[in-house]
């Protein structure tokens, strides 16, 4: 089906994508520092897991910045691309909960499982259980 470029269902909303991009920052800045692979991060860094240009990563990292999601670092060499970016405590709060939210599906209980809950995991008694192990 062509769709007329003048349809507005169809127009490009850059509020939406700037929502989108800074959710896709702050959610890898927090997998990063979580799995103590990186406190701070570089456009390339960051580029790495989101395949885009470093120009479009720049822009969002700015916005971010000024938002207060992020931290700036000043490359100390003057350096642009070795300038780095960390989670302020506000981003570090919203990336934790992007996280969870984006990877809800794969972190809940599987079926026949427990949750993180149960009073079983507190007890060591298995019995007080809802389901068999």
């Amino acid at each position: 089906m062509n769709h007329d470029q003048s349809d507005p269902s169809h127009e490009h909303d850059p509020s939406i994508d700037a929502l989108f991009w800074r959710d896709e920052i702050l959610q890898i800045m927090f997998w990063l520092k979580g799995e103590g692979l990186a406190s701070e991060a570089t456009i390339e860094d960051i580029r790495q897991f989101l395949g885009v240009e470093s120009n479009l990563i720049q822009f969002h990292l700015d916005e971010a910045v000024k938002d207060g999601y992020l931290n700036f670092h000043p490359d100390p060499a003057g350096m642009p691309l070795g300038n780095r970016y960390s989670l302020s405590e506000f981003g570090r709060k919203e990336g934790g909960r992007r996280f969870a939210d984006g990877f809800s599906e794969l972190t809940k209980p599987a079926h026949g499982e427990c949750a993180a809950d149960c009073d079983c995991h507190k007890t060591g008694n298995h019995g007080s259980c809802s389901h068999n192990h």
